[in-house]
């Protein structure tokens, strides 16, 4: 079975907003890096909009060059978009539907390296259904002083253990932990 990655930057203070990040040669080789591990990504409808109106050539193509390697790896992944209002997706993509639970299990069960999950609302209700097997918070060096926050409005604990951490020259310290058993 392959694992469940869920990485996301996130402020000092809890924010998860992308716009209260700031971008760096070494940060964005390192979510290239991330994003090559997995043989498919798991996205919301939100998130795969964002990304494919950010990073879809050629809108990406008027990016500094130091994003390129970003860019080329999210545009070649396999992508599956959780949505029940998209009608249609394409970059790579294919509609998930339905039964949230049952889906990411089927891909779960698929072989493969490991899948990765990005954005707020969609790893919210998978770790609700404890479907994500690694967690990985890119600690930024800043106070963002708004929203949305890391899992807002989760219902119960999520007991995690602690696996590594690695320390970014920006001052962003990687911390991944693995959802106990």
């Amino acid at each position: 079975m392959r694992p469940l990655r869920y990485s996301i930057n996130v402020t000092l203070d809890g924010c998860v907003d992308h716009r209260a990040m700031l971008p760096d040669q070494e940060g964005h080789r390192y979510w290239a890096d991330n994003l090559a591990r997995a043989d498919a990504l798991l996205l919301g409808r939100v998130t795969y909009q964002m990304m494919e109106e950010t990073w879809r050539s050629p809108a990406s193509d008027s990016m500094p060059e130091w994003t390129q390697a970003f860019a080329h790896t999210i545009d070649a992944a396999i992508k599956y978009v959780v949505s029940n209002t998209l009608d249609r997706v394409d970059w790579n993509a294919e509609l998930v539907r339905g039964d949230l639970a049952g889906a990411v299990q089927e891909l779960k069960e698929a072989p493969g390296n490991g899948l990765f999950v990005g954005g707020v609302t969609l790893p919210l209700a998978l770790a609700e259904l404890d479907l994500i097997d690694d967690y990985e918070f890119v600690v930024q060096p800043r106070v963002a002083g708004h929203g949305p926050t890391l899992f807002a409005g989760m219902s119960k604990p999520l007991d995690l253990t602690f696996v590594k951490r690695r320390e970014l020259s920006s001052g962003a310290v990687v911390m991944h932990y693995r959802r106990k058993s």
